[in-house]
């Protein structure tokens, strides 16, 4: 039973608009294979921030990286615009685990 409601929520998300509108936007960005590179080396920098971060390293020169292959990305429509998409799709995901982490008293804060 709870399995095919979590199967109705993903189908659900899958025909959302805001997944359409990312699915679009990536696909039009992933064209470019330029595009296509940076928006992986900005993920895969992301990522490994992110690791730092929990670790409690600082990386000033990843930091760096990150910031330029961010700038350049902004300046490039198709990218920025599939960037934007990810970030609000990655909101609604995430805002659904919260609300399962809720149900469950489940506290994502650590507290």
């Amino acid at each position: 039973m709870i399995y095919d409601k979590a199967r109705e929520l993903a189908k659900m998300i899958a025909e959302s608009d805001e997944y359409k509108d990312y699915k679009s936007k990536k696909d039009i960005a992933m064209e470019n294979e330029t595009t296509k590179q940076l928006i992986s080396e900005y993920h895969k920098l992301q990522y490994e921030a992110q690791a730092n971060m929990i670790s409690g390293k600082t990386d000033n020169d990843l930091l760096e990286k990150l910031q330029k292959i961010g700038e350049v990305l902004q300046f490039n429509k198709d990218a920025a615009e599939f960037l934007m998409s990810e970030y609000k799709i990655n909101v609604m995901l995430g805002d659904i685990y919260k609300i399962l982490a809720d149900a469950v008293d489940i506290k994502l804060d650590g507290v």
